[in-house]
């Protein structure tokens, strides 16, 4: 990553997304974070760099008043108790895969905290580079994604259906395009 500088790198929150999709019956619902706010604070050895964010649970947006309402719920997420999901890195290293791929490729591990429960989590990440933005500032861009289980973060809620199956399933996808500004030395 030759031209990504040490320093404190901020999330625009305008220009990144939080993003999910988990198994709802036949289907997948995907949805988003509108609300979150995270910082890289890059080293001069890139991979001993750190990572933090935390997201307001009580900004999920799927699409569907109805349902952001029950996934705000007790029975979900209970927003009321636990307000923020929070990420912090321990670890990068070079990701084995891809290795001649165009887009370097890394593992960021690290701590996810939902619903006051913590448990490791390794993300995919990719680095896209830096650019100068129309108005002088120094921009970076990564996408990352990883998969979660909900049950292993307390989330337990489910209907079952005919057979061995249920409303939601386990699984969610997460995916994060995060464009973070170098801030002024």
């Amino acid at each position: 990553m030759p031209d990504l500088v040490a320093g404190r790198w901020t999330i625009d929150p305008a220009h990144s997304e939080v993003t999910f999709a988990v198994r709802h019956l036949m289907t997948t619902v995907r949805g988003s974070f509108t609300e979150f706010t995270g910082e890289i604070l890059v080293r001069e050895d890139p991979l001993a760099s750190t990572a933090a964010a935390e997201i307001a649970m009580a900004s999920v947006d799927t699409r569907n008043a109805e349902r952001d309402a029950h996934v705000r719920s007790a029975d979900i997420l209970d927003v009321a108790r636990f307000p923020s999901m929070t990420f912090v890195s321990t670890h990068a290293e070079r990701a084995l895969i891809g290795r001649r791929a165009r887009v370097p490729r890394y593992h960021v591990d690290g701590d996810l905290t939902i619903k006051g429960v913590t448990r490791p989590v390794r993300l995919l990440t990719e680095y896209h580079g830096v650019s100068t933005d129309p108005w002088g500032g120094t921009r970076a861009g990564f996408t990352a994604t990883t998969s979660i289980s909900r049950s292993d973060f307390g989330i337990e809620f489910n209907i079952p259906l005919q057979g061995d199956k249920v409303v939601l399933g386990d699984s969610i996808a997460v995916g994060l395009e995060i464009q973070a500004v170098l801030e002024d030395a």
